[in-house]
């Protein structure tokens, strides 16, 4: 448990640096498709087809990401592997140094109408959350903040809350309970929510002012988390790396 609420601290500060660092250079945020479901429902009603790829593209490049860790996990686990959830964050690793390669070319449009850079941040996204979700069985998000802003607010009406004394009975005569907030997933939230906006803050000014090689030390952060797993997989035999 313990290790993976360390794993998700980290890939929330990643997802922050991605999110913020991918709004400077192609104006968009990628780690979350609300923004993107509603342009296309907009697009849609306004009658701008145009418009409408843009979205679409980025939903699907989504998709298509959560789904693949669900292939890779699936295989790893059918293969009796130490290193299922490693697997995904080694191609993250390389999807971001992907990132930094395409940067030059940020203005080529794709068929969806947005940059190549889009679509290669939003299947990484959706790599992420998708490998969060299994990680915590559904518990933990990194690549965006609603779920976790909203369940802090929850923890905290908890804390505030007034509770009767314990003799009080409520108007069904069923003795009153008392409301207690969840101290341990409190701090797990709140440390989601602070490490997501350190790596925006420091995305952000990595972008600015150092430019796409900025992807290097998250794509080696990354390879630090998935590098142990794997090589001891590789050592037992059961992962057979190319060459």
């Amino acid at each position: 448990l313990a290790t993976n609420r360390l794993l998700g601290a980290v890939l929330a500060f990643i997802a922050g640096a991605i999110n913020a660092g991918g709004f400077l250079l192609v104006g968009m945020y990628t780690s979350h498709m609300t923004g993107f479901a509603s342009m296309l429902a907009d697009n849609l009603v306004l009658g701008n087809m145009a418009l409408v790829l843009g979205p679409l593209g980025a939903m699907l490049a989504f998709v298509s990401g959560a789904a693949f860790t669900a292939v890779l996990v699936n295989w790893a686990r059918a293969h009796h592997l130490r290193s299922e959830f490693a697997l995904p964050l080694l191609l993250e690793a390389g999807l971001l140094l992907l990132f930094g390669l395409i940067g030059a070319t940020l203005n080529r449009q794709t068929p969806f109408a947005v940059p190549l850079a889009v679509l290669v941040l939003a299947f990484t996204m959706g790599l992420q959350n998708a490998l969060v979700t299994k990680i915590s069985s559904a518990q933990i998000r990194t690549t965006h903040m609603t779920g976790v802003i909203t369940d802090v607010g929850i923890e905290l009406g908890k804390m505030l809350y007034w509770n009767r004394s314990s003799g009080e009975h409520d108007p069904t005569g069923l003795p009153t309970r008392h409301v207690r907030a969840n101290q341990a997933k409190l701090r797990l939230y709140g440390t989601l929510l602070a490490m997501f906006l350190v790596g925006g803050v420091v995305g952000a000014a990595g972008f600015k002012y150092v430019g796409f090689a900025w992807v290097i030390p998250l794509a080696l952060l990354l390879l630090a988390l998935c590098l142990p797993p794997l090589l001891a997989d590789a050592r037992r035999g059961r992962l057979r790396l190319p060459g």
